[in-house]
């Protein structure tokens, strides 16, 4: 058993900050409040504790009392990536069969049997329900969905010993200060987000929320003072160089570090960085690992070039096979039990050891490096882009037979996708872009499309997305 999160905090240090957001402050007391009365609210509305609630929402205030109160009323939450597509939202939504949707305003175009708006649970009566002091470490906390290799979303359980231990792995590693804020530029609908919730309360610790990243004001506020951590990906770290270099400002001493996720840092952003006294610690981690499993010290970020690091405390990491390079295999409380919907009968463990399907190796120091994650991946700003569902998308078109999607390095987002397409019938890029944008999420769509004759296959007559760039 571990206690309740949010109840204990606010016993423990009550008058200490635990959010700002657009000028606002919340101490962990007036949080829990919020969140209770936000609970029985829902409670009121029929919503009773075991059920499922997924969410959609930009992030917002809003959406951390939502989550709070949904974790005190015992629910368990489906967290929906506002940037998906109709048509991928219904899946998901579909999948995890969720007994409510939540959504931050009335206007979201999405339908579901039973949804309600933050505005419909605020304007609703209270209903007292039974508070846990005390909560199952095996409780669900969090379900997010993840593509798999081959392109269909798993809808990945995070229990709440996940939650716990992968916090207390990081704090272990990164140390906890009271004064320490963390500036929050990352969707919450994300691990990477959902996870500073969670060390928030496990900490102390203040979330400085922002609904979108804007250097400009992410640069503000740390050259104020007053925030000390960040996450990031390597795009978002090289824009925030650069508006520094611009401005000819340095990250003050008090800031203490920036966990840049999503693939390894360029030397050239790390180089810049130390200049305007950055301290950038690479991390690698997934969803089905609640966030952090190995991180980089700031001190070997350029010693240990393009490694993740080494295992935090309860982690556990070594590579498949005999070969020095091999599939990165993870061990740890951490680490999901299972998926829900159409993925609950894959396992995820195999004699305990998560199979990441990324290709890595570990070095003579212990320090892991991540090769190619999922080999045919294509890491855009940090977000993961699976070829096959984009080929899936692009085939569901009347006049395309075959598809093909690889990845291409971008200057800008790292890589890029680009389609390569057979036709039955005359179609223009322009009717392949429109139809596209119908069917996934803006961030996945592909930014050069070929039509050729035929794809490159292997003697099985798989496909061998290597091959096409070479077309070009």
């Amino acid at each position: 058993m571990f206690p309740n999160l949010l109840l204990k905090r606010a016993h423990l240090t009550p008058e200490r900050i635990a959010l700002r957001f657009k000028g606002e402050v919340w101490t962990f007391q007036q949080l829990y409040i919020e969140a209770n009365e936000f609970a029985e609210r829902l409670h009121a509305k029929g919503i009773q504790p075991g059920m499922r609630i997924a969410i959609l929402s930009s992030s917002n205030a809003e959406l951390v009392i939502a989550i709070h109160g949904c974790l005190q009323l015992g629910c368990e939450l489906v967290m929906l990536n506002e940037r998906l597509s109709e048509v991928e939202l219904n899946y998901q939504l579909h999948d995890s069969n969720p007994d409510v949707l939540l959504v931050d305003n009335v206007e979201r175009k999405i339908s579901y049997r039973q949804r309600f708006s933050f505005d419909d649970v605020h304007s609703h009566e209270r209903k007292v329900y039974p508070i846990e002091s005390d909560w199952s470490k095996e409780r669900t906390i969090s379900i997010m969905y993840t593509s798999g290799t081959t392109g269909r979303p798993k809808g990945v359980r995070q229990s709440l010993e996940n939650h716990v231990m992968n916090a207390t792995g990081s704090a272990l590693h990164l140390g906890i200060h009271p004064d320490d804020c963390w500036l929050c530029i990352v969707p919450l609908f994300h691990i990477s987000g959902f996870s500073i919730l969670m060390r928030s309360v496990l900490y102390g610790m203040t979330v400085s929320l922002h609904t979108k990243f804007d250097p400009e004001k992410v640069v503000d506020e740390i050259i104020d003072g007053s925030a000390t951590r960040m996450s990031l990906v390597a795009v978002m770290l090289q824009r925030i160089v650069s508006v520094l270099e611009n401005r000819n400002e340095y990250f003050p001493d008090s800031f203490q570090s920036i966990l840049v996720g999503g693939g390894p840092v360029p030397l050239s952003y790390l180089e810049r960085a130390i200049e305007r006294n950055i301290p950038v610690q690479q991390t690698y981690g997934m969803t089905e690992t609640a966030s952090q499993t190995t991180t980089l010290s700031s001190a070997d970020a350029i010693r240990k070039l393009g490694s993740a690091g080494k295992p935090l405390f309860f982690a556990d990491v070594r590579i498949d096979g005999n070969e020095k390079m091999g599939e990165i295999c993870i061990k740890g409380p951490h680490v999901t039990k299972g998926y829900i919907g159409a993925a609950e009968s894959k396992k995820p463990l195999i004699d305990g050891w998560l199979h990441t399907g990324d290709i890595g190796y570990l070095d003579e120091d212990g320090y892991l490096f991540v090769i190619d994650r999922r080999s045919d991946l294509i890491i855009s700003g940090g977000e993961n882009i699976y070829p096959a569902e984009l080929e899936s998308a692009l085939v569901k078109h009347p006049a395309v037979i075959e598809a093909g999607v690889t990845g291409r390095q971008d200057d800008k987002w790292g890589q890029v996708p680009i389609a390569f397409i057979v036709v039955k019938e005359q179609v223009t890029i322009d009717e392949l872009k429109d139809f596209m944008k119908t069917q996934i999420a803006s961030y996945k769509l592909p930014k050069e499309y070929y039509f050729i004759n035929a794809l490159p296959r292997n003697g099985a007559n798989k496909l061998v997305r290597r091959e096409l760039l070479k077309l070009i």
